[in-house]
């Protein structure tokens, strides 16, 4: 389903604080995850019951694959995360489609990875990260509420 009626590329400020409403998000998902497990925990052995310091390794691997996965399913499902819905954003390829699950899954690993790339947005006159520029996708305004947007992308013909 083609994306219409944006008005035009988002800049570095929009997208900056959309990146931290769902840094919170993705900190909040994980004090939950943290949570249940200590809930669990308790449930069965509450008389030796401690909360467990998880360790550097585990919490970055942690973060990277909560973050990964919320931004892919919501990319690939509405093109918006909780801070684009926020800040009235969507991410679209250049057809002005919703991004598909690979390129949605490629796109959450670069920028959790290389967050940096986002700087670019500032220099470059489309307002496109680095990400953006190699996957070919694009960080629009676009305040619609449309919920036939999740039945997305319809069958291409030759």
């Amino acid at each position: 389903m083609a994306v219409s009626q944006n008005s035009g590329p988002a800049g570095i400020v929009t997208r900056g604080i959309a990146g931290a409403i769902d840094l919170g998000v993705v900190l909040v998902l994980m004090g939950s995850g943290y949570l249940a497990v200590a809930f669990v925990r308790l449930l069965f052995s509450p008389q030796t019951f401690t909360f467990s310091q998880p360790g550097v390794f585990l919490s970055t691997s942690a973060f990277i694959t909560v973050s990964t996965v919320y931004l892919t399913a919501c990319w690939a499902t509405t093109g918006r995360t909780v801070g684009n819905v926020v800040m009235g954003l969507r991410v679209i390829t250049s057809g002005h489609r919703l991004v598909r699950w690979p390129l949605a899954l490629l796109r959450a690993i670069s920028c959790v990875l290389f967050a940096f790339g986002l700087g670019w947005a500032v220099i470059d006159r489309r307002r496109r990260s680095l990400q953006d520029i190699v996957l070919r996708t694009t960080v629009v305004y676009d305040w619609r509420q449309d919920p036939d947007i999740v039945v997305t992308h319809e069958v291409e013909h030759l």
